[in-house]
């Protein structure tokens, strides 16, 4: 197991890679070159939604010095309106802008291209459900580990 397991961790860590690969291309097609691929990313994952940045933190999708640095990056640049509480004056809320919409948007359709391909290679639902359950555990192994100690 120790073999699978050290196999699953790297691999893990080149698909996380490769998928930022994958989205940089994406930009580079779309002719947007003044974002990466973590930060095209972000956007995708904040969405439709107005969220406060400590949110994207909590879910697990980034570091807070990481997320801090990209949202100011993005702001600059013009993807991303922010506004601070009017209660809590720490407290940011981030939204995307028409420019950034149309990255989100682009990216979506990306993601719909993808699952398409995987379709025609064979990969069925199901087997892809099965990935996304041991990963699952797989997570909820190293959060309890995180949170714990020891397994």
């Amino acid at each position: 197991m120790k073999k699978e397991y050290l196999e699953l961790t790297r691999l893990i860590e080149r698909l996380h890679r490769r998928f930022l690969d994958v989205l940089r291309a994406e930009l580079t097609r779309m002719g947007v070159k003044n974002i990466n691929g973590v930060q095209a990313l972000l956007l995708a994952n904040i969405g439709d939604e107005e969220i406060v940045i400590r949110d994207l933190v909590d879910r697990g999708y980034y570091q807070g010095s990481n997320v801090s640095y990209n949202v100011k990056k993005l702001v600059e640049m013009g993807y991303l309106d922010q506004e601070r509480s009017s209660h809590d004056r720490r407290s940011v809320s981030i939204r995307l802008t028409e420019k950034a919409k149309e990255i989100v948007d682009s990216i979506r359709a990306l993601e719909d291209r993808q699952a398409a391909a995987l379709a025609e290679h064979d990969v069925s639902p199901d087997e892809v459900d099965t990935a996304c359950q041991s990963l699952r555990r797989l997570e909820r192994t190293w959060t309890d580990y995180i949170h714990y100690g020891r397994f």
